[in-house]
């Protein structure tokens, strides 16, 4: 059981509410852009840059219209229909840069290496929305308003969410040392350490049916593994094209209805969702987590998702076929470095759909590039 301190009473619910149902999209704005460098070009480049993927909801447009200011001779033939098109047109050939909202799925990743026998190299751009809605946002755990718990780990949230596994998936290697027994299952409130009326209670999960967000969740919390707690029960985002014709007027297999109608009124149920679904609704609240035992624990805030301090962001991606020892072409190397300068992320600040990357993690991604 949690022992951070906490408001409590009719304070405490209020606080709840307004941190995870805001009126509107919290600011997508910049930190510390002062501290990335500015972009400075280390050749002259031309030629055509071709992009296969997703659009970046304009993003990508416009690292292109100033990237092209600086050099002129850089022409953009763009086919940008979805994520799901970025990793095939690297292995196809007919793409240099693959713009994608969210990690490689097994078979992307397989396909790839089966061509060319390594692996496509994967460069963070930005970091998935807080609350605006569609954009790779970060997963945020809920629970009932009732409930005392107020934080969690990684490690407890795969005891809850998941399943005895005998191994867990790295790249496309099943490796045993990811795996996990029995006795990690975490299937009763006591377990996590609640006493009195609690501790015997069984814990019921819910999240998200397969999509790129569960991928996201079992990629950082089940080790990609596709093993869950036998009670979990699965919706898919309200409103969406995944609501089924027949469920198109009430949506009860909605994620809005899960957390509304279901949670809300479920004193012994967890869920996994994004922010943009819980708008408006009120009976639950949010929880902070922690990466691993000993690590922070971290409220789900614009703030927390913008400086990456929350353990469940996401990553916005452009991928790009890099031949191990091999020096990417050089119209590559500016644009992508274009994209990770001060001036680029000022363009993912501005565009406010998604958020930009501290300068720790821009200096990861110049370092992939060298």
């Amino acid at each position: 059981m949690t022992t951070r301190s906490t408001p409590h009473g009719a304070l405490a619910l209020i606080l709840t509410l307004v941190m995870v149902c805001p009126s509107r999209a919290q600011p997508q704005g910049p930190v510390h852009l002062e501290e990335l460098p500015p972009y400075k070009a280390e050749r002259v480049v031309s030629g055509a840059i071709r992009n296969y993927g997703f659009g970046l909801a304009g993003v990508l447009a416009s690292w292109e219209e100033g990237f092209r200011k600086i050099h002129p001779d850089v022409r953009f033939e763009d086919h940008l229909p979805t994520s799901d098109a970025a990793i095939p047109a690297l292995v196809t050939g007919v793409a240099d840069l693959a713009p994608d909202g969210g990690e490689a799925t097994l078979t992307e990743t397989l396909s790839f290496f089966e061509t060319f026998g390594y692996h496509p190299t994967g460069i963070t751009v930005a970091t998935g929305a807080f609350d605006v809605e569609g954009r790779s946002n970060g997963v945020v755990v809920f629970v009932n308003a009732d409930n005392p718990i107020t934080k969690l780990t990684i490690k407890q949230l795969d005891g809850i969410f998941g399943a005895e596994r005998t191994a867990g998936m790295r790249g496309f290697q099943w490796t045993p040392s990811d795996g996990r027994g029995q006795e990690q299952n975490i299937r009763t409130w006591g377990q996590l350490g609640l006493r009195g009326e609690w501790a015997d209670k069984p814990i019921q999960t819910y999240g998200h049916a397969p999509s790129g967000t569960t991928r996201f969740f079992q990629w950082k919390v089940l080790k990609n593994g596709d093993k869950w707690n036998p009670n979990y029960r699965e919706y898919v985002e309200t409103g969406s094209k995944m609501i089924a014709d027949e469920d198109r007027p009430q949506q009860r297999m909605g994620l809005r209805h899960m957390l509304n109608d279901e949670l809300a009124h479920d004193r012994y149920g967890i869920a996994w969702s994004v922010m943009p679904q819980a708008k408006g609704s009120s009976g639950i609240k949010a929880i902070a987590l922690a990466e691993r035992d000993g690590a922070p624990y971290v409220m789900p805030t614009a703030s927390a998702f913008q400086d990456r301090s929350y353990p469940l962001v996401r990553n916005i991606y452009i991928y790009v076929n890099r031949a191990p020892r091999h020096a990417l072409d050089p119209k590559l190397h500016e644009f992508l470095r274009y994209v990770l300068s001060r001036e680029g992320q000022e363009i993912v600040a501005r565009n406010g759909n998604y958020l930009s990357l501290t300068a720790e993690v821009v200096r990861e991604q110049l370092a992939k590039l060298q």
